[in-house]
């Protein structure tokens, strides 16, 4: 028979969890310090750069033909007109370059998750998207100048810019896709091949909902990305200074086009014409992306799965 000791009468003892040595601590301080000082050094740049946009571009932003008129009326060195011709054909060339990339990259990132893994078509199919994600986008739009204009003899327009922009935008889309597929726990897979579902079904109707907020997220982060290329327009297509609908035929706007183009025509000069339109289509394009950017996050919210 053992004898119990009363708790009033053991000793005090530290849990060992909270024994941290000096040492520690003093590491774990200058890890915190560190962390805090490199936080501060990328987002030091990024509001400045956010300020200067702001600054130098809120001076068009407000007035309504700033957004419902283009520069069809309006000579080059005139004050007046609006970027709506720019604003159209950023969004219908992203929306051509997302109708085709994201079924491709998202069908990539299925097949690499769900069917190929270890499998020495998914290793060369990886390899091949690693490569693409660093290709610079004056050889996306090189690449598909040699091909749809100089091989098959095609005119310059807007959809050659999106197949352009679709090289640069589908790599982003597979490997966001492919870490939020990952992240699914195989508990949800097997749970479903247990009741006898089929494997497309499982992706389809298990995987795919679980995984869907973060692919939209992805997504919308991939088109914000290349709606602000510059190369892709320079090279495939010219500038209209009015609103043109037409994918496959003339001339087709952007901002980033619209920028170049007013930097190259008018004068720099603090308080001048051109400086005003380039930092406002500047602005305008941080607010269309940051609109993007909220509409995903909203959207990812509400296709979340609910918990319970």
């Amino acid at each position: 028979m053992t004898a119990t000791i009363p708790d009033a009468d053991r000793p005090a003892v530290t849990p060992a969890f909270q024994q941290v040595s000096l040492a520690r601590k003093t590491k774990n301080g200058v890890a915190t310090v560190l962390v805090w000082l490199a936080f501060l050094i990328a987002v030091i740049p990024l509001v400045w750069v956010l300020w200067t946009v702001v600054e130098s571009g809120i001076t068009r932003i407000p007035y309504t033909n700033w957004w419902t008129e283009d520069f069809s009326l309006v000579l080059s060195d005139e004050v007046g007109g609006g970027v709506l011709h720019a604003i159209v054909g950023t969004l219908l060339q992203g929306l051509v370059c997302a109708i085709i990339a994201v079924p491709l990259g998202l069908l990539v990132a299925i097949y690499l998750v769900e069917y190929g893994r270890r499998t020495r078509l998914a290793k060369v199919t990886t390899f091949m998207v690693d490569i693409l994600s660093g290709v610079p986008s004056i050889v996306a739009a090189l690449f598909i100048y040699a091909l749809w204009v100089t091989t098959l003899g095609l005119p310059r327009n807007g959809f050659s810019v999106s197949l352009a922009l679709v090289l640069l935008m589908v790599p982003v889309v597979v490997r966001s896709s492919e870490e939020m597929l990952r992240i699914v726990p195989d508990d949800l897979r097997e749970a479903s091949y247990a009741l006898g579902v089929p494997k497309w079904k499982t992706i389809v109707k298990i995987v795919l909902p679980t995984a869907l907020s973060g692919i939209i997220t992805g997504i919308m982060m991939a088109l914000a990305r290349v709606m602000g290329e510059t190369a892709p327009l320079l090279v495939l297509v010219g500038y209209s200074s009015f609103v043109h609908w037409d994918m496959f035929q003339g001339e087709m706007a952007s901002l980033p086009l619209l920028i170049n183009n007013e930097r190259a025509t008018n004068s720099m000069t603090e308080g001048s014409v051109g400086f005003e339109r380039i930092w406002g289509a500047a602005l305008t394009l941080v607010l269309i992306i940051a609109l993007i950017n909220l509409a995903a996050t909203l959207i990812g919210r509400l296709v979340a799965p609910k918990k319970k």
